[in-house]
């Protein structure tokens, strides 16, 4: 029951171990290892870490005691994901958590280790479930999304500093979804009549 518990936990979702392949059952090591992989750095993610640490012990998962943690930091080098992905696969951890990028190369990692990822972008543009109600094959995931509300946000912009003509915006070039929200934002200034002025910045 713990580590029923163990996965609806990490991806709010009731996903049974007995729905896993039996290969991957059979691997499990008697205390589960969790594989922790972001594209991000360990010292801007602390927050991130504490309340991941919290929720596990909420649901009876002390790291050290019942359950161990495999950190992997890419320090914003996406390029060491597929790697570390790889590497936590041949650990055999019972599930990998991650970001969107890291999340990427879990995929490709694996195709029967459970993975759980947080986003803040659409994870079926982006290619990763097939579906919010039913994401299918072995991953799932929580969804913050923030993309949609661009027009809202370009909105109450504008009652703050009416008399601005044009506005700028900043991208990150290397967020997946920077091309999305450029062209949201843009399409949100012409409704209001208003230029729109994407920098990237990464």
């Amino acid at each position: 029951m713990k580590r029923r518990s163990f996965i609806t936990l990490l991806g709010g979702a009731a996903a049974s171990p007995l729905a896993w392949p039996r290969t991957t059952r059979a691997q499990q090591p008697a205390m589960p290892v969790v594989g922790f992989l972001r594209s991000t750095t360990a010292a801007g993610s602390a927050h991130l870490v504490n309340a991941f640490r919290k929720g596990l012990a909420e649901a009876g998962f002390v790291e050290g005691q019942n359950v161990a943690i495999e950190y992997r930091w890419a320090d914003d080098q996406d390029d060491r994901l597929p790697g570390m992905a790889a590497d936590l696969v041949r650990r055999r951890v019972a599930v990998i958590l991650g970001n969107t990028a890291s999340t990427r190369a879990a995929m490709a990692a694996t195709a029967t280790v459970p993975i759980v990822f947080v986003t803040g972008n659409d994870p079926v543009r982006l290619g990763i479930v097939a579906s919010i109600s039913r994401p299918g094959g072995n991953v799932t995931g929580v969804v913050f999304t923030t993309a949609d509300l661009t027009a809202k946000r370009l909105g109450l912009l504008h009652e703050l500093v009416p008399k601005a003509a044009v506005i700028a915006v900043l991208v990150d070039p290397n967020n997946s979804d920077s091309a999305f929200v450029a062209k949201e934002t843009e399409e949100a200034g012409r409704a209001i009549g208003r230029g729109i002025l994407v920098v990237k910045a990464a």
